[in-house]
């Protein structure tokens, strides 16, 4: 019923929360039968994912085109593509110029992780922006998810690359920084410093690939970043002149 293509970390993740009450086929570029196996799903060839009622593509940004490239010709008619990307704006369009018109298009922003969501999707939120889906199908996937616990927000893409510049790509280019600056845990600290802590310790359990995807995908990421240096600069200057006046 429900095919996935990848099985990252995220992959891995959708997987095991999907084959507690679905049947579930994964394919991945390489052999990892006896891990998906173990997730309570099954792996499968390409193909096979592709003949499913819902396919989600669980794969870096980077390489969402040439998927859903290769996908297009394989997918049923009738299914339903939900990509899971952490930008909107994109990959909406992609789905939109490469898939077939009768293939339906969800498009989601699960906003929790292998690390946040490891023990219970209760309190946790995921985006949806419709694309081309039937009300009913879109009614009943949102109230399924609803069930799990997770708290639905429903937004345009633009709405949610926007904040999600902030929300996602300015966090993690603040922890990236902090890891590249050498911070660490101290004797002497404060509670604040610990809160930079977390975040640097977030942002460093997922990959390059996605700090990099995530803000060269996102056209709202850049200006956002900018601006954030700029008033750290400012910041800075203010500093250095009250210095001078002592």
């Amino acid at each position: 019923m429900i095919g996935i293509i990848g099985f990252g970390r995220f992959g891995k993740l959708t997987a095991r929360y999907l084959a507690e009450e679905f049947d579930v086929v994964v394919y991945h570029r390489t052999d990892k039968s006896a891990e998906i196996n173990r997730t309570g799903a099954r792996a499968a060839s390409l193909e096979a994912v592709c003949r499913q009622d819902i396919v989600i593509p669980c794969v870096p940004i980077s390489v969402l085109q040439e998927v859903l490239r290769t996908i297009a010709p394989l997918l049923r008619p009738d299914c339903l593509v939900v990509d899971v990307c952490s930008v909107k704006e994109y990959p909406i369009r992609l789905m939109t110029d490469i898939l077939p018109q009768t293939v339906s298009i969800l498009a989601t922003h699960p906003m929790f992780g292998p690390d946040s969501a490891s023990d219970s999707l209760a309190g946790r939120k995921i985006c949806l922006c419709k694309v081309r889906i039937a009300e009913t199908s879109y009614q009943n996937i949102k109230a399924y998810l609803g069930s799990k616990g997770l708290s639905v927000i429903e937004a345009t893409a633009r709405e949610h690359d926007e904040q999600i510049a902030s929300s996602l790509s300015l966090t993690h280019f603040i922890g990236r920084t902090l890891s590249e600056y050498g911070a660490k845990q101290l004797d002497i600290d404060t509670e604040g410093y610990k809160r930079l802590l977390h975040i640097l310790e977030v942002v460093e359990r997922d990959t390059w690939q996605l700090f990099l995807d995530m803000n060269r995908y996102n056209p709202y990421a850049k200006n956002k970043r900018i601006a954030f240096m700029d008033v750290m600069q400012d910041i800075n200057t203010r500093l250095e002149q009250a210095d001078l006046k002592n």
